[in-house]
């Protein structure tokens, strides 16, 4: 049966029923998702950057048995004999005998010094000398004749035969004598030490070496003036050359006021010289300087050779490692890192241990440091990358980017 007008009426929408307005649920969600993903994508481009930094592997290395290291420092080669030979007065330069490098002994000339007008001066006060001499004799002759005259007007006097006014003008003769010969002595003696300054003077134009050593420097040459002070502006040396006592010769280092109680006197020493990494050289300690440096807390050191090397030399830079009077030890293994990755952070050593991309901190235990690796008796394993390079503001737990 076909269906009818009524019943496909029945099918028809009636949008008279329509509501007014769509619900405001899902408005809201929208909106919620699209706040929330700005925040996110903010965040993601203002969020704290990993700090770069470069590491490194800590390694395990084998130490073979024998005396432990208990610090490691740098120092310089010092002499303790060094002089800048000077003149005793200001004079010109006649000649230098010596060259960088030439060994003086003890009192050998090194340079003269022009001497004209003190040889001039020496020359007259020895003929003030001389002929004060001269007068000495011509009046102890007169002296002899008076004190015979003397002798004799007593005798002739005694007998009757002189007056009483010619034996006293007897004895006024001798007197006269007598002082004028103790006045002339007393000049001689003048004269003899006005000599003897002129001579003085002569030898100080002479310069000779204070000591034994190694000329390292020539400061003068001839036809310029030298003075033992600083006078007539730059064109005045003060000094001749320098010389060194090379038996002198010590190591000078400043220690860290932190790690000073690990150094005692007569601590056995092992050096190292820049120039001769290959060779050790033993050493121990003198003294200890009882005074520290204000400005970069430290206290120096005097170390001592056991035996001289010819290779030493004045100023020259060194390691020093100072070593344990305990017996020595058997062969252990230890955990070395590059010097850079230990710091002091709250009045220890620290290094910062990079996992899983953050920074960690750990306190470590620092055996020795030698050619710019640090050796660490506990705190760090083998394998682990700690961080050499990078800010230094990190902090526990920071994210870090590692540099290649």
């Amino acid at each position: 049966m076909p269906p009818t007008k009524e019943s496909l009426d029945r099918l028809k929408i009636d949008r008279s029923a329509a509501p007014a307005g769509a619900p405001l649920g899902p408005r809201i969600a929208y909106i919620v998702a699209v706040i929330a993903v700005i925040g996110a994508i903010s965040w993601w481009f203002q969020r704290p950057k990993p700090a770069a930094v470069r590491t490194a592997a800590a390694r395990e290395v084998s130490s073979a048995g024998g005396t432990r290291t208990l610090l490691n420092a740098s120092g310089y080669v010092t002499a303790r004999r060094l002089a800048t030979v000077s003149s005793k007065v200001t004079g010109r330069v006649l000649n230098v005998l010596i060259e960088e490098g030439m060994k003086v002994e003890e009192g050998q000339i090194l340079a003269h010094l022009d001497a004209t007008n003190t040889e001039a001066s020496l020359k007259l006060a020895e003929a003030q000398l001389d002929s004060a001499r001269r007068g000495l004799g011509e009046t102890q002759a007169q002296l002899n004749l008076a004190n015979s005259n003397l002798t004799r007007s007593r005798s002739l006097a005694a007998s009757g035969n002189v007056s009483p006014a010619e034996l006293e003008q007897a004895q006024a003769e001798a007197a006269t004598y007598a002082a004028r010969l103790a006045r002339q002595q007393s000049d001689v003696s003048v004269a003899e030490r006005q000599v003897a300054i002129w001579k003085q003077q002569v030898d100080d134009a002479i310069i000779r070496a204070p000591f034994s050593g190694v000329v390292v420097a020539k400061s003068a040459q001839p036809g310029e003036m030298i003075s033992p002070v600083s006078a007539g502006g730059g064109f005045t040396r003060t000094g001749i050359c320098t010389i060194v006592d090379m038996a002198s010769l010590e190591v000078e280092v400043d220690v860290n006021e932190s790690y000073i109680n690990r150094v005692s006197a007569g601590q056995p020493v092992s050096v190292t010289l820049d120039s001769y990494p290959d060779s050790r050289i033993g050493a121990k300690v003198i003294a200890i300087v009882p005074t520290a440096d204000r400005q970069k807390a430290t206290v120096r050191v005097r170390v001592g050779f056991d035996q001289l090397d010819p290779r030493i030399l004045p100023d020259m830079g060194l390691k020093v490692a100072f070593q344990s009077n305990e017996a020595p030890t058997a062969a252990s293994r230890a955990i070395v890192v590059p010097q850079a990755a230990v710091r002091r952070a709250d009045g220890r050593d620290v290094v910062w241990v990079v996992r899983d991309g953050r920074v960690e901190r750990r306190a470590v235990t620092v055996q020795g440091t030698l050619a710019q690796e640090t050796t660490l008796a506990a705190g760090v394993n083998a394998g682990e990358k700690v961080v050499v390079e990078g800010p230094v503001e990190l902090a526990e737990g920071a994210r870090v980017n590692e540099l290649p």
